[in-house]
C-alpha cells in the first residue's frame, strides 16, 4: 500500500498541526497562570503603594514640624546673636578698662571663700 503525494502531504500538515496545536495550548496554559501571578503580584502592589502613601502623609506632617522648629530655631539663634552683640557693645566693652582691677580682686574673694569653707569643713 503505496501512499500518494497527497496524502503524505496531509499527514505531514496533520502532525504539524498538532505539534502546533499542542504548543498553544501549552503557550495558554501558562499564559493563565501568568496572568494569575500578576494580579496577585499586582494586589500586593497596591497594597505596599497604599502602606507607602500613610508613611507619606506620616512624612509630610513630620517635615512640616521640622519646619516649624527650625524657624523657632533660627529665631532663638538671632535673640542670642543680638544679646551677645549688647552683652559685648555695652558691658564687656566698658568693663574692659577694670579687668586689671576686678581680677585679682575676684581672685582674693575667691581664697578667701575657699578658706572659710574649708574652716567649716574642719569643725
Amino acid at each position: 500500500m503505496l501512499l500518494t503525494f497527497n496524502q503524505v502531504l496531509f499527514l505531514i500538515l496533520t502532525l504539524v498541526a498538532t505539534v502546533v496545536a499542542v504548543f498553544l495550548v501549552l503557550f495558554l496554559i501558562q499564559l493563565r497562570r501568568t496572568t494569575r501571578e500578576a494580579e496577585k503580584s499586582f494586589q500586593e502592589l497596591q497594597i505596599i503603594l497604599h502602606k507607602l502613601e500613610k508613611i507619606e502623609d506620616k512624612l509630610d506632617r513630620r517635615l512640616d514640624d521640622v519646619g516649624t522648629i527650625i524657624d523657632s530655631a533660627k529665631q532663638t539663634i538671632s535673640g542670642l546673636s543680638e544679646l551677645s552683640f549688647f552683652l559685648t557693645t555695652r558691658l564687656v566693652r566698658p568693663a574692659s578698662r577694670l579687668w586689671p582691677v576686678l581680677l585679682p580682686l575676684l581672685r582674693f574673694g575667691w581664697q578667701l571663700m575657699k578658706k572659710r569653707k574649708e574652716k567649716k569643713n574642719v569643725r
